[in-house]
């Protein structure tokens, strides 16, 4: 009996087999708390360190307009053009370091993913020898993580950044205008309807693409007498150059479309703008500040879609990843090792 168990606990214990570590959560999001949650919450400090300090450049410049061509004193002037330089550098210095800080956690979780991937290669089991499996590895190590461990940084601090942006910026032009920012915001509105579909169209495209991709890697550490696979693999290139075509048509166009919006608002601010400065209504320093609080809106506008592609891709990705790893622990360990209480072992190694 004592034998039998001695053999147990050897069998589990040896190093040879795999590490836990290897496997993955099937949810992107537990993956990236359990590997990073505390990096998140000093991210997100960062963040709002940053979006805060926005809004001090667009005040001051709109006083230091004003000032110039209302009262003319210079003196006064140099002091609010030497206010906005300092508030220009320490809004850079932190910007700088969120984002050094940011991929240092990302390119943390690419390494991460790389070498658990890696040590599924650690088992002397038939699927670590088979042709198919390697590719699915090659790819997934050689491309695969890149975006998804370089998401993880940017996870919770670029939403939380370019949503904060964006509404410092629709609070400070109602500060300015109430129908000015109406106007904007109802040229904005259609975004929110054509972004997203658009969105889909490509997230699919780049899910198929990711498929393809595997077969061809697959493919490639074929052994020769598996048989020549030349046009299949063939006809797998053209679709990705295909699929690659559409991704990009579906990406520009969405830019073009957004770029034109934003350049209506513009329009409209100039317009009613100009009529409120000729009817003595308003400064024209509020009509200055007020369109760069309009450039400023759409830009982070412009990297929340970016990041929301991104979340879409990068989760896409993931699944495939996990279900990857899940595929080949089946074959390799018919029974996932758990603790006493049936807990699974393996946990992601923290940051």
């Amino acid at each position: 009996m004592n034998e039998v168990g001695g053999a147990e606990a050897g069998a589990r214990e040896r190093p040879g087999d795999r590490p836990a570590g290897a496997r993955l959560p099937r949810s992107l999001v537990r993956y990236v708390l359990e590997i990073s949650g505390v990096h998140q919450l000093a991210l997100s400090v960062l963040t709002v360190a940053v979006f805060l300090v926005e809004l001090i450049p667009l005040e001051l410049q709109r006083r230091t307009i004003n000032d110039i061509v209302k009262h003319r004193a210079f003196g006064f002037v140099i002091v609010l053009c030497t206010i906005y330089a300092g508030v220009v550098l320490v809004h850079g210095l932190t910007k700088l370091v969120l984002n050094v800080y940011r991929n240092w956690v990302g390119e943390h979780a690419v390494r991460e993913l790389r070498k658990r991937i890696r040590s599924l290669d650690d088992s002397a089991s038939p699927a670590a020898t088979d042709p198919e499996a390697q590719g699915i590895q090659v790819s997934i190590i050689v491309s695969e993580v890149e975006p998804v461990g370089a998401f993880v940084g940017s996870y919770i601090s670029e939403p939380l950044l370019q949503g904060g942006v964006m509404l410092s910026m629709l609070a400070y032009m109602i500060h300015l205008d109430a129908w000015m920012a109406l106007i904007a915001v109802a040229i904005f509105v259609p975004q929110v309807v054509f972004v997203p579909l658009m969105q889909r169209a490509i997230i699919d495209r780049t899910s198929s693409r990711v498929q393809v991709l595997r077969g061809l890697s697959v493919s490639i550490v074929q052994p020769p007498e598996a048989g020549g696979r030349g046009r299949e693999d063939d006809a797998s290139i053209e679709r990705v150059f295909r699929l690659d075509m559409g991704i990009f048509k579906l990406k520009f166009t969405m830019n073009f479309l957004m770029n034109f919006c934003n350049r209506l608002q513009i329009v409209a601010a100039l317009l009613l703008g100009g009529w409120y400065v000729l009817a003595d209504q308003l400064e024209i320093g509020g009509v200055v500040a007020f369109i760069s609080a309009v450039g400023r809106l759409n830009d982070p506008w412009g990297d929340l879609v970016n990041y929301f592609r991104d979340f879409s891709v990068s989760n896409v990705k993931y699944q495939l990843i996990a279900n990857a790893v899940t595929d080949r622990e089946t074959v390799e360990t018919p029974a996932r090792e758990t603790d006493a209480g049936g807990e699974d072992l393996a946990v992601p190694a923290k940051i």
